[in-house]
């Protein structure tokens, strides 16, 4: 699935940049598609079932475009998707395009969690230094957790930034543990 997903991925985030597109505008055309998908199990089934010509589907598919104003491309792409009988893998598609598009473009997703509710300007001195380690621009999302006791952990992919007191008294209790104080 994730070859699949992958393949789809990169061929259209191909066309966003050749093209100059906005990813942003296409990822949420994409959304909408997505959406509208899942929780229509009549739609899903037409697009899905090989009895149903092509061109049928098609028209459901430009009709369903017309509605939603989705531009040529998010079509097209949809489409093909349809065609190739790929609609099964419609949303990891649509989530590996989305990190296709963060990755071209620099930026990278980034969970914050803290002991406590973070300030504006808080967020923005976190959100600068975690681009400043990663050297990518940051669209961070936030949580709060109690137990940290206190500071941050910052994920950003597999790479974990543990500033939280908790974290410490961690490394603390290993270090006496080892006998490496």
């Amino acid at each position: 699935m994730a070859s699949v997903a992958g393949a789809y991925s990169r061929a259209f985030a191909d066309v966003v940049f050749q093209k100059h597109l906005d990813p942003a505008r296409l990822l949420q055309e994409l959304k909408a598609v997505g959406s509208l998908t899942s929780e229509n199990e009549e739609l899903r089934r037409v697009w899905d079932n090989p009895s149903v010509p092509g061109d049928q589907k098609r028209k459901v598919l430009d009709a369903l475009a017309q509605r939603l104003g989705l531009s040529r491309e998010v079509r097209n792409f949809v489409a093909v998707v349809i065609d190739h009988k790929r609609v099964p893998f419609f949303d990891s598609i649509v989530k590996q395009l989305e990190k296709d598009l963060d990755d071209r473009m620099g930026i990278a997703e980034a969970q914050i969690t803290s002991a406590r509710e973070l300030g504006d300007a808080e967020k923005r001195v976190l959100e600068a230094r975690v681009e400043k380690l990663t050297g990518k621009r940051v669209r961070a999302t936030y949580a709060r957790d109690n137990a940290l006791l206190g500071g941050a952990v910052v994920r950003v992919g597999s790479t974990i930034y543990d500033g939280s007191v908790l974290g410490q008294l961690q490394r603390i209790r290993e270090q006496i543990a080892g006998g490496s104080f």
